[in-house]
């Protein structure tokens, strides 16, 4: 976290700015799709930005059945601890916890509904014990707590356009189509933490099964089947993307290019698992350096046009918004913008 954006955030005490900071670090080393975005934002929105993301990557680590740090009820006790601590800052906003501190903080400042981290929690426990989804259903049940929550909890911080309520339907698919496409670029990755996200229906739909799928991670080998459901998941997650984009229009205009990037980076990892041959269990897709760079650049431009037309007014949804720092600052983004360019051309 930069002083400059934590200044403009009103964000003075030590202990807090420390906290945000460690949050910072977080989104940077596990989002950096995501994270790229942020920096399209108002300055003094970036620290709730990262206060979210680093408290749910802090969360998703606890539960990662392919770290070898703890057991199973190892984590599981993590796993509690981390929500008596969410629970208790939530309801005094303090913790001892950084994570947690950076997060009361930001609820309480944005007033964010507290049943979202709940909900969040759940399906986090459900990562403890539940390895497959029989079907898109089941799945979707587990995204409103693990992706769609996401969304919502956000919605207060980018402001809106029009009441709150009417922009939550399309900021829950957002965050649900997010994670679909994470789920089709880590099916790999997925099954060695011993986790399946492809709903077994859709799989039997194209003669494929778990078996399959680790026969193919273990051989190296492709086969037909597993392509076909690839694609039918690819379909899936591309129409919930289809739902979601009119919300984008709905947002507090400076916020919009950081959601747009966002959207057009995701989607992005769509096409390069296509580009790629559906090879997903095999190697993970990624979005070439070129492209982040010119949609990064494309940000900008997006940021100067609504500072000239909208100008940066104070949040008319979030009553403990700071009124300082409103516009990010046009060097701060130029040069990580740059440097992807550089990289590109290099790549």
């Amino acid at each position: 976290m930069t002083a400059r954006e934590l200044d403009a955030a009103g964000i003075t005490d030590p202990a807090l700015r420390r906290a945000y900071t460690h949050c910072r670090r977080l989104n940077a080393r596990h989002g950096k799709t995501y994270f790229l975005a942020t920096r399209l934002l108002p300055a003094h929105r970036r620290p709730a930005v990262h206060a979210l993301y680093g408290f749910a990557r802090w969360a998703d680590d606890l539960v990662d059945t392919h770290d070898s740090r703890g057991t199973p009820l190892e984590r599981a006790l993590a796993l509690e601890d981390l929500e008596t601590s969410l629970r208790h800052g939530l309801r005094t906003g303090h913790s001892r916890e950084p994570v947690v501190q950076a997060l009361a903080d930001t609820a309480r400042r944005h007033a964010i509904d507290p049943r979202h981290f709940h909900d969040f929690m759940s399906a986090m426990r459900d990562d403890l014990t539940v390895t497959d989804y029989p079907t898109y259903a089941d799945l979707r049940g587990y995204m409103h707590g693990s992706a769609a929550v996401i969304g919502l909890q956000m919605l207060p911080v980018l402001g809106t356009t029009v009441p709150r309520a009417e922009a939550e339907p399309y900021a829950a698919d957002l965050g649900v189509a997010f994670q679909l496409t994470n789920f089709l670029r880590d099916v790999g990755e997925d099954l060695d933490r011993g986790r399946v996200y492809l709903p077994a229906d859709l799989l039997a739909a194209h003669g494929a099964d778990r078996e399959l799928l680790r026969w193919s991670r273990d051989t190296g080998r492709r086969d037909p089947r597993i392509t076909r459901a690839l694609k039918a998941f690819e379909a899936l997650t591309r129409d919930v993307y289809r739902r979601a984009v009119p919300g984008i229009a709905l947002l507090d205009p400076v916020s919009r290019p950081c959601i747009r990037s966002a959207f057009v980076l995701y989607a992005g990892i769509l096409d390069a698992v296509a580009d790629d041959g559906y090879d997903v269990l095999h190697r993970r897709a990624v979005v070439p350096r070129r492209r982040r760079a010119v949609v990064a650049l494309d940000g900008l431009v997006r940021i100067a046009h609504a500072r000239i037309r909208h100008g940066s007014p104070p949040l008319v949804t979030t009553p403990h918004s700071p009124g300082a720092g409103h516009g990010p600052d046009a060097f701060d983004l130029a040069a990580p913008v740059r440097r992807e360019a550089r990289e590109g051309r290099a790549a």
